[in-house]
């Protein structure tokens, strides 16, 4: 019988440096024999068990002479292509199958963007080249896997793209980025690229007005943004920058571009009220801000108002209108035998002429039911005098 193929040769996918291993099956091969051949250069590679090319990563082996394998060790891209499998008949019988060489992605150093350092508000573009095969996708991630901002007040968690075009970058945008290359072949590779953004200081002060009283312990509060990274101090009126000391203690917390700067005043004397600089300066500027310490008065305990109560039970002074005047000050007050009304005219005409008695001024009377209270409106002397004369003449 003449010899015939089994089955077609299985196209097959490997990764760059594996080995390749296609097969021929043939079935009543008798005397006949099977050769490899690489199609696009009519390269003869194996004729039955012997190897022809002098590819050493190029091997042959059959089973009971019906199947046979052509091997091709430490694939490299060059092997892909068409594969051909031939038996000497007359005419040859041949088929063919397809070697497909797969490569994970791989980043060029080459035209890939190094670390940048930029001006805020310039143009930049971030780039990344790859190679692999399937061709590879790039995407740019934040290292950190924050949001990129891209304008109009939108971030996104990646851009795609070989070039990462940033306008007018700001302070936001500073920080590492991921290149990331994939093309479904394991290993996705990233290279990091650090873009860094200069600008001159800036200084913000929640409260520039800080009111404190003598022996308060107070902390004035600046927050500070820069890069190149700023040096930071405080200065008092005098422009004497304030250091460490029994006094005062200032302090920084810094966090990438951004500085907390603290000046703490352990106890306040007179001294220490007047304004304060918080400053910093960097190779591209230099900023200040001010905050005013202003003193704050001690607060005095108040002297309680003294108040004399003298209560009467036999008898309740008569009024015009005692239903509307109970449980309110009065203007006047009136005689208990005589019914003689004094108003507060009179009781200051009295408390005139009175001024050349050794009774003193009084301040003020006021009537509830069967009390009499009086408050310091007056004056203490003329109250005693006036009770004196009432005391009298309710007794006769």
């Amino acid at each position: 019988d003449s010899p015939k193929f089994l089955g077609p040769i299985l196209n097959i996918t490997i990764p760059v440096g594996r080995e390749a291993i296609l097969e021929c099956g043939v079935d009543s091969l008798s005397t006949f024999k099977v050769a490899w051949l690489r199609v696009d250069t009519q390269t003869i590679l194996t004729i039955h068990s012997h190897v022809i090319t002098k590819n050493h990563r190029i091997a042959v082996t059959h089973s009971e002479h019906r199947t046979w394998y052509l091997h091709i060790r430490d694939v490299r891209e060059t092997d892909r292509g068409w594969y051909m499998c031939q038996i000497n008949t007359d005419p040859m019988k041949s088929q063919v199958g397809y070697l497909n060489v797969v490569v994970p992605p791989d980043i060029l150093d080459y035209p890939t963007s190094t670390d940048m350092v930029v001006r805020e508000g310039s143009n930049v573009s971030l780039r990344c080249a790859a190679t692999g095969s399937p061709e590879p996708t790039i995407a740019w991630r934040r290292e950190g896997g924050e949001t990129i901002p891209v304008g109009g007040g939108q971030e996104v968690p990646s851009v795609d793209g070989m070039i990462f075009n940033i306008s007018k970058v700001n302070r936001l945008h500073m920080g590492p980025y991921l290149c990331i290359a994939s093309n479904g072949i394991p290993p996705s590779v990233s290279k990091r690229i650090m873009l860094i953004v200069h600008f001159p200081p800036m200084i913000w002060i929640q409260n520039q007005l800080v009111g404190a009283m003598e022996g308060q312990q107070i902390t004035l509060e600046c927050h500070s943004e820069a890069y190149p990274k700023s040096i930071n101090y405080w200065t008092k009126d005098d422009g004497h920058i304030i250091s460490q000391g029994a006094k005062y203690e200032p302090s920084i917390v810094d966090n990438a571009y951004k500085v907390h700067m603290k000046l703490t005043i352990k106890v306040i004397t007179p001294s220490d009220y007047g304004s304060y600089k918080c400053v910093s300066k960097n190779s591209l500027g230099e900023t200040d801000g001010t905050i005013k310490l202003y003193h704050i008065p001690t607060p005095s305990t108040p002297k309680p108002t003294t108040t004399t109560t003298i209560a009467t039970t036999k008898k309740t002074l008569p009024t015009k209108d005692t239903a509307k005047q109970r449980g309110r000050i009065k203007d006047h007050i009136t005689d208990v035998n005589t019914n003689e009304i004094f108003h507060q005219e009179v009781l200051m005409e009295r408390d005139l002429h009175l001024k050349s008695n050794p009774t003193a001024n009084a301040e003020g009377l006021e009537n509830h039911e069967n009390n009499y209270i009086f408050s310091s409106t007056y004056g203490t002397r003329y109250c005693f005098a006036t009770l004196l004369i009432i005391l009298i003449n309710f007794y006769i």
